[in-house]
């Protein structure tokens, strides 16, 4: 199996693009209509430059050989810190622990950049989301035995 390499690049790079269109049919999938509007308009709600290191972010792919398996990002909210977004595995590659190399890139990076918090948020139809997340010891900002769908989006926090 080829070695996971790390690519920073921008959201709007062609390579991206089976990231953004997977990661947009899953939204569509799992959220359907909101308001009236697919899901999926919630990746066109920042623009690239939101995630380009002269603005604080970072857009990251992970490639195997030509393959773009997983990714993510991060956008600054403050100084101090950076919110992360877009986490993704391609379904023909996942419970592989993509997930969890992509977040470790992705602190990584954020650190290096002098940021000292990470915050992020899911959606309530994303178990394995957040999951993820309590396991790589983020801080629930909700009651996580509340409803969930009612929460909507679930927000968590961490230091670095």
């Amino acid at each position: 199996m080829p070695q996971n390499e790390f690519l920073y690049t921008r959201s709007d790079d062609p390579l991206a693009q089976p990231l953004i269109l997977e990661l947009s049919r899953e939204y569509d999938e799992r959220y359907g209509l909101n308001d009236g509007i697919p899901s999926s308009v919630e990746l066109s709600r920042y623009p690239a430059e939101r995630f380009a290191p002269e603005n604080g972010g970072a857009f990251l792919l992970v490639l195997r050989g030509d393959e773009v398996v997983a990714g993510g990002a991060f956008m600054r909210t403050d100084d101090t810190t950076a919110e992360i977004k877009r986490v993704w595995t391609s379904s023909a590659h996942r419970r592989q622990g993509l997930a969890r190399v992509v977040m470790a890139e992705l602190e990584r990076e954020a650190a290096a950049r002098g940021y000292t918090g990470i915050e992020l948020t899911t959606g309530a139809r994303q178990p394995e989301a957040v999951a993820l997340y309590l396991g790589l010891g983020y801080e629930p900002r909700f009651d996580l035995d509340g409803d969930l769908e009612a929460i909507g989006y679930l927000a968590f926090t961490k230091p670095l």
